[in-house]
């Protein structure tokens, strides 16, 4: 045997080994991501297309979830969104290098857990409602998850389940408190400085009388706020569900016979529905001042 096997054999003169690469396709990654593209399809879809969902009666659990203001995220449905994310899943599915297919699986599943327990959370604590499709989108991100977390390659270089734990979750957290404190109107239009001629109307609208009745839940009140930015907080707003979804309407709103959010009281006059700046300076008689 010659000197140059012995030194190969002997492990000194070897090559660096090439990083771990994945044999086969990740079979249960993808049969999981495609499922979940299914499922926020359908939702998406059925949103777009403005169908009712199935078992989604009109006033059930599913019905006030989808159609809240954590339905919706930067104008797109959250099943949008959802969808991007379990397609990113299928397609880390197919890398063929087993510490980038690892690693990427690892944090969009992760933060998909984290956004469906913020959303779960929200549902069941803020809505008193529980929808069954979005419980379903949680437990696929949780099985994704799982299912990466048993996969994770034993031959991971200066790996450490601490360190990375650490660092995804804190970074997902911090994510996800970004995305309460959009909902929350913090972050976005309403952190905002204020537009003259919208400031001037909304006081306008106090002034005068007007009574703007809805619900903190509601998506077209959201609408209706957003409209006004940051001058949303000087609009004579009435909150007609303080407990919540299926809850007693607060006195004022029973008095007032109030069914449809947004109600706007206006001179005398009932409107239902999301009014434009313009509907409301009309209707209230609001002549912006000369510059």
């Amino acid at each position: 045997m010659s000197k140059t096997s012995r030194k190969n054999r002997s492990g000194r003169d070897e090559t660096l080994a090439p990083p771990p690469v994945a044999t086969v396709l990740n079979l249960a990654l993808l049969a999981l991501a495609l499922v979940g593209m299914a499922l926020t399809a359908y939702l998406t879809f059925t949103y777009w297309r403005g169908q009712a969902l199935a078992g989604c009666p009109a006033g059930s659990g599913c019905d006030i979830v989808l159609n809240s203001r954590w339905s919706k995220l930067f104008g797109l449905p959250t099943s949008f969104w959802g969808f991007l994310v379990y397609a990113g899943l299928a397609a880390v599915a197919l890398v063929k290098k087993a510490e980038t297919q690892w690693k990427s699986a690892w944090l969009l599943s992760f933060f998909g857990v984290l956004y469906s327990l913020y959303l779960s959370s929200v549902s069941l604590l803020e809505l008193n409602a529980a929808c069954l499709y979005c419980l379903v989108s949680a437990t696929l991100f949780v099985g994704i998850l799982a299912t990466v977390a048993y996969q994770r390659p034993a031959d991971l270089p200066n790996f450490s389940w601490r360190p990375w734990l650490f660092k995804t979750a804190g970074s997902g957290l911090i994510l996800v408190l970004a995305l309460h404190l959009h909902y929350a109107g913090i972050l976005g239009k309403a952190a905002g400085p204020e537009e003259p001629r919208l400031r001037a109307l909304a006081e306008h609208l106090t002034k005068t009388d007007a009574k703007f009745y809805g619900a903190y839940w509601c998506p077209h009140c959201n609408e209706q706020k957003e409209m006004f930015g940051a001058s949303a907080g000087r609009l004579p707003y009435i909150e007609c569900s303080p407990l919540g979804p299926k809850q007693p309407q607060d006195p004022i709103c029973r008095t007032a016979n109030i069914k449809v959010y947004p109600t706007w009281f206006i001179n005398g006059r009932r409107h239902e529905g999301v009014l434009t700046p313009g509907e409301l300076a009309h209707q209230s008689g609001f002549k912006e001042a000369a510059p």
